[in-house]
């Protein structure tokens, strides 16, 4: 039987897992605010913090993830398609998350954001902001899908036994635990709809935006939070024209090919995913200060690129708004032109 404990006692859910032979723990989505106290109870306890898990990439907090895993040499790990450059371990759906004897199986559940996971593991399944507790998470972030959202639900969560006990990252009624069969009975979001039903009803929803939320998404995206960097706001992010990766491919075969800036961290650059042949590293956090190394190419088309597609809309957005009129992103970044195999350099 694993340790398990939630740690906050609030909205946002944090909870601890924990091998009890190895005393090895997980932390699954850490609020930066509680630091101190999740350090304080491992070492109450004596355990190891091995990892920490975002379910996905938060926009009501910022993470605790990149502190604690570089405070106490943890990994931290989340869905291949997270933008943030300090991820130490990316998984993808049916991967295992080992801590100690403990083994943490990953369902991709996307739809609330394109890299939300669920993590199943005994009779419980933590389900991040997809599935709530007589509800589901939002859908209208960028990147969010209504109808993967209710595919994820229904064909991934859904098919668990009915007595899994449902965690989910927040809970705005008190609500503690659910249970896989009573969400499929009786929440009112998505029991006894169709796929349509549901995009439609998502779509009537005006949900509020988070207060603050550029100050928190972008820095949890970026793992870039100082007074140097001046995020865009959701207006200029919008603004943003995207190109998928055959379109940048067929571009750089063009007279006139565009220049590409990779704004990755350099260990990204020469990493797993490889760069795009040509393309000029300007990693973001340096990007304003080194902007006018970009100045003979003005004129020039100028695609911005990152891992997924996230730092680099932030990063084209910049540029835009210092006055380089023909930029655009690479939708979705390195890990669908890979994905697509198209040639990379390592």
């Amino acid at each position: 039987m694993l340790l398990f404990r939630e740690l906050n006692r609030g909205k946002c859910k944090t909870y601890l897992v924990a091998c009890p032979r190895t005393k090895r723990a997980l932390l699954i989505d850490p609020l930066r605010e509680n630091i101190s106290r999740y350090i304080a109870l491992l070492a109450y306890h004596q355990l190891t913090l091995d990892a920490v898990v975002d379910t996905h990439t938060h926009a009501d907090h910022p993470t605790a993830g990149f502190q604690l895993c570089d405070l106490v040499d943890a990994r931290l790990i989340m869905h291949r398609r997270a933008p943030a450059p300090s991820v130490s371990q990316h998984v993808e759906d049916g991967d295992d998350i080992a801590v100690g004897d403990a083994r943490i199986r990953v369902l991709h559940t996307p739809g609330h954001t394109p890299d939300s996971i669920s993590l199943h593991v005994e009779d419980r399944v933590f389900t991040g902001d997809v599935l709530l507790i007589q509800g589901t998470g939002r859908a209208d972030f960028a990147g969010g899908d209504a109808g993967q959202q209710y595919d994820a639900i229904t064909d991934k969560l859904f098919a668990l036994p009915d007595e899994t006990l449902v965690f989910p990252a927040h809970d705005y009624r008190g609500n503690i635990s659910s249970t896989i069969g009573q969400e499929k009975r009786t929440n009112p979001r998505i029991a006894g709809r169709t796929r349509q039903q549901y995009i439609d009803l998502m779509a009537s929803i005006n949900f509020p935006m988070p207060e603050n939320i550029q100050e928190v998404l972008q820095p949890n995206q970026s793992a870039i939070e100082d007074d140097r960097t001046k995020f865009p706001d959701l207006a200029e992010l919008n603004r943003v024209r995207q190109l998928s990766a055959q379109e940048v491919r067929a571009m750089c075969g063009e007279a006139d090919a565009p220049l590409l800036i990779d704004v990755r961290e350099p260990n990204e650059y020469r990493g797993e995913l490889g760069h795009i042949a040509g393309s000029v590293l300007i990693p973001l956090r340096e990007l304003a200060a080194r902007a006018g190394e970009l100045e003979p190419h003005r004129g020039r088309r100028i695609v911005a690129v990152c891992r997924s597609g996230v730092r680099s809309t932030t990063a084209a957005a910049i540029l835009y708004g210092l006055g380089f009129e023909r930029v655009y992103n690479l939708r979705d970044g390195m890990v669908d032109w890979n994905d697509r195999k198209l040639p990379v350099e390592r």
